[in-house]
């Protein structure tokens, strides 16, 4: 009897271990197959995340940062118990104890998976799974990826230790809100420092790797309550809080950003501006894409926020002026349906969701609620509604005509608020004052008028300030960089640099008459911009009164090749082509390129490269960029001389003479003082100027200081006119002056160093003829000649260009006002005026 039942137990015990044999067996060929073609996770060692590059200012002020994924790195000795605790607690509470893989969890829930007939399926990865997923593998359901991970989970570790590959765990995983790591999330929610967070805040943030899509605080809030509850639960039961903590954590309310209960972070930072996305243009090609984007770079802008906001402000007030001027009413084009407006949380929710400008201080999006008699009422984003309503009186709208966006036809001069604004039209509003009282809301617009703004060190190349249009959110396209337009009258200075490096002088004379020059576009016949012409002149008045005729004869008799050197060499063109329009600014460039180029002069005749940048450090904070190559001579002594500054050797290429940049530097001084740029109105000495294209397409104005240059262009974006009362020195000088004193206040400015090399002498600046050395007078000016330089004063050297022609010096022409009738070599009669009416002029420009 006994020997049957020996017989059947131990053909049973047979059969199970044969069975476990096979099944070992089967699994054993299982991961054998399957670990042949696994990703080494070796790499994982030299773990280098996407982390977030971040700008600071000068002073090191954050002023933006870039992410693709927004994640900041924290080394685990770093990350605070109670961030570990709790995310042991939610996703791996034998973390510290498996071997990378729980075999107790996978059969609880393969038991769990059949009670339930597969329909409750719970996942039973560790972190150290999870950790091998994220990196090395897909997020697919399948038998061979779960295999996959089991392998490279034991793999891993036999490599790292539990405290490395949580740290791969808390630094990769993704949290929600485009937060990658447990550093982001914490600013990201709660605006806060891992340090800072209590126990139901890291409760709530282990909570979300579970459904970080679904898990929103305001959406699912009940949700992300219960889970968070769990995990403080989890942690209790786990001993790494006590009773009490739970309890008292669990009651409280779930607090976020996105509730409204912490300030977002964001607001600390400025909003994104021309300046930091021309440093992310710049630095993506530099370093590339992903580099930029994930490499977590430190990037140390030159930009001084003080005055990036009143460049800023400066060109806005230029530009809504102007548009203003205009009296045209185009409004937004944006409108809310009628339904939402009897609600304020629906059609604050409307006016929230549309993409509006709200970068410009002091505009708020508003939307017209009703519409009176007169008067409209309106219903303003982040202002509270009171109990006589907000309202755009009729006096408000009266500078303007409506403008139909379909027909682009315009209305009469509207008269109340009911001539512009329909009931759900939105608008840009802002609040008038009467000094420090409320006076009334007031409509305003996106101008269609656009320019661009840039100033920058004249010695160092540092850009302390760039604006590129009226408003980055409403147009991103950067017209101080990007934009190619005609610098008119602003090019002429190149003209004459050549001139002055070619054996011309301050006081040189140029023959001002009418050209006519065949073209295969047939005859062309520039113009000065008064549509006069002034007989022989001194080259000094030539640039002071911007006159064109004077200009193409210059560039005729030195030659366009050697013009279009000298503005390559400046990097104002990469290549001129040498056509004699263009010695008038015909050809298209850039605000930046012009600005940099200017800055020659005034430092001198030094190279400059402009920089947005003054360094760049990678993750490790290892220096992987700097602008400033120079070389500090004395920096290594151990202590300086009383009174002894640091020497500096510039290594810098000298790209014209040096008395050529001062001698051009006085006569563009004479521009501002006596030209078109006679609006500039600061207390140092400038220089600079004005540039007006045909039709006033462009106006511009270039000047600058002892250390600082600046420059301003507008115009619209399609070019068009922009009137006849549109010049350089009408619409860019004023926000070159708005700017400049502020920049003055800060920076200071001193008188420009006269190199040596040269000897003064006085002319009359009207016949440039030369005058005794004690001589006084309005018409007096010293000026500066280059050493061995000796004009013959009798019969000086007369540039007529195109041909000789018999020409009557001003002197010689006498001084009675109306002038001398001669004939020309041709047989033509000319009247020689006895001196320049300086009267009749204007900015020159591209004729």
């Amino acid at each position: 009897m006994l020997r049957p039942i020996l017989s059947f137990f131990g053909a049973i015990f047979s059969w199970v271990v044969t069975g476990v044999f096979f099944a070992a067996l089967t699994v054993g060929g299982i991961f054998w197959i399957y670990s042949r073609d696994l990703p080494s996770h070796e790499t994982l060692a030299q773990y280098s995340p996407k982390t977030i590059s971040r700008i600071y200012s000068a002073e090191g002020q954050l002023i933006d940062e870039f992410a693709e994924e927004r994640r900041i790195f924290v080394p685990i000795d770093e990350v605070p118990d109670l961030i570990k605790q709790a995310f042991v607690s939610a996703e791996d509470k034998n973390f510290y104890s498996h071997p990378g893989y729980d075999l107790r969890g996978i059969l609880s829930a393969a038991f769990e998976a059949a009670v339930s007939g597969g329909s409750s399926v719970r996942g039973a990865s560790t972190i150290t799974q999870q950790v091998m997923k994220n990196f090395l593998l897909s997020s697919d359901r399948s038998v061979e990826r779960k295999v996959k991970e089991l392998i490279l989970a034991a793999r891993l570790e036999r490599s790292l230790s539990k405290d490395q590959i949580l740290e791969l765990y808390l630094n990769e995983i993704f949290l929600g809100q485009n937060s990658f790591g447990v550093a982001a999330a914490a600013q990201t929610y709660f605006n806060k420092s891992l340090s800072e967070l209590a126990p139901h805040e890291a409760a709530m943030l282990a909570a979300m790797p579970q459904a970080p899509g679904r898990y929103h605080p305001v959406t699912a809030k009940e949700r992300v309550t219960e889970r968070r509850n769990y995990v403080l639960r989890e942690m209790w039961q786990n001993g790494f809080i006590d009773e009490g903590t739970y309890e008292a954590e669990a009651k409280l309310p779930l607090r976020s950003v996105q509730n409204g209960d912490y300030p977002s972070f964001r607001r600390a930072l400025p909003p994104r501006d021309y300046f930091t996305d021309e440093i992310r243009r710049q630095l993506s090609l530099e370093f590339g894409q992903e580099e930029f984007f994930g490499g977590g770079l430190t990037i140390r802008a030159t930009v001084d926020p003080d005055l990036q906001s009143e460049a800023a402000s400066a060109l806005q007030t230029a530009l809504e002026d102007y548009d203003r001027n205009r009296g045209v009413w185009r409004g937004t084009g944006e409108v809310i349906e009628a339904g939402l407006l009897t609600d304020e949380a629906s059609w604050r929710g409307a006016l929230w969701d549309l993409r509006l400008p709200r970068d410009i201080p002091g505009w708020h999006p508003a939307v017209v609620l009703e519409v009176g008699a007169s008067d409209a009422r309106i219903g303003i984003e982040g202002i509270e509604e009171d109990a006589d309503g907000h309202w755009i009186p009729a006096s408000d709208v009266q500078w303007a005509r409506p403008l139909d966006r379909e027909t682009r036809t315009l209305g009469s001069r509207a008269q109340v608020a009911g001539d512009l604004v329909r009931v759900g039209d939105v608008v840009l509003v802002r609040a008038m004052m009467d000094g420090a009282d409320f006076n009334r809301w007031s409509l305003r617009q996106v101008p269609e008028v656009q320019g661009g703004f840039m100033a920058m060190d004249v010695n160092t190349g540092r850009v302390l300030a760039m604006q590129g249009g009226f408003s980055y959110e409403s147009s991103v396209f950067n017209r101080a960089t990007q934009a190619q337009r005609q610098p008119g009258s602003s090019f002429k200075p190149f003209v004459y640099a050549a001139a002055l490096d070619n054996n011309y002088t301050p006081a040189t004379i140029v023959v001002d008459e009418p050209i006519r020059i065949n073209t295969p576009q047939g005859l062309w016949e520039p113009q000065n911009s008064s549509g006069r012409h002034y007989g022989p002149t001194p080259l000094r008045t030539g640039i002071e009164q911007s006159r064109n005729l004077m200009t193409i004869r210059i560039a005729d008799d030195i030659g366009m090749d050697r013009v279009a050197k000298y503005a390559e060499d400046f990097g104002v063109y990469d290549t001129l082509a040498p056509f004699l329009a263009n010695a008038l600014g015909a050809q298209e460039t850039t605000l930046f390129k012009m600005v940099a180029a200017y800055a020659m002069f005034a430092n001198g005749g030094e190279r400059v490269e402009p920089t947005l940048v003054d360094r760049v450090q990678d993750r490790r904070g290892r220096t992987v960029y700097r602008h400033d190559q120079r070389v500090c001579e004395t920096c290594a002594m151990q202590a300086m001389p009383a009174g002894q500054a640091p020497v500096i050797d510039t290594n810098r290429e000298r790209v014209m003479d040096a008395v050529t940049a001062y001698q051009l530097t006085s006569m563009l001084e004479g521009a501002v003082e006596r030209g078109s740029g006679s609006g500039v109105d600061l207390p140092v000495p400038i220089a600079g100027k004005t540039g007006t294209t045909n039709d006033a397409k462009d106006v511009w104005f270039i000047g600058y200081s002892s250390n600082i240059v600046a420059g301003c262009y507008l115009g619209y974006d399609q070019p068009r006119s922009l009137g006849e009362r549109a010049y350089g020195g009408t619409l860019c000088v004023p926000v070159f002056n708005a700017f400049m004193r502020e920049a003055v206040a800060e920076y200071g400015g001193t008188e420009f160093t006269v190199p040596p090399g040269g000897y003064w002498v006085k002319i009359d600046r009207i016949t440039g003829q030369r005058l005794p050395d004690d001589a006084t007078g309005p018409n007096v000016i010293a000026e500066y000649f280059r050493d061995g330089t000796d004009p013959d004063w009798l019969t000086p050297y007369v540039v007529s260009g195109f041909g000789d022609e018999v020409v009557i010096l001003p002197w010689e022409a006498g001084a009675s006002g109306g002038g001398q009738a001669i004939t020309t070599s041709t047989g033509e009669r000319r009247v020689i005026p006895g001196r320049t009416d300086f009267g009749t002029m204007s900015s020159g420009g591209l004729y």
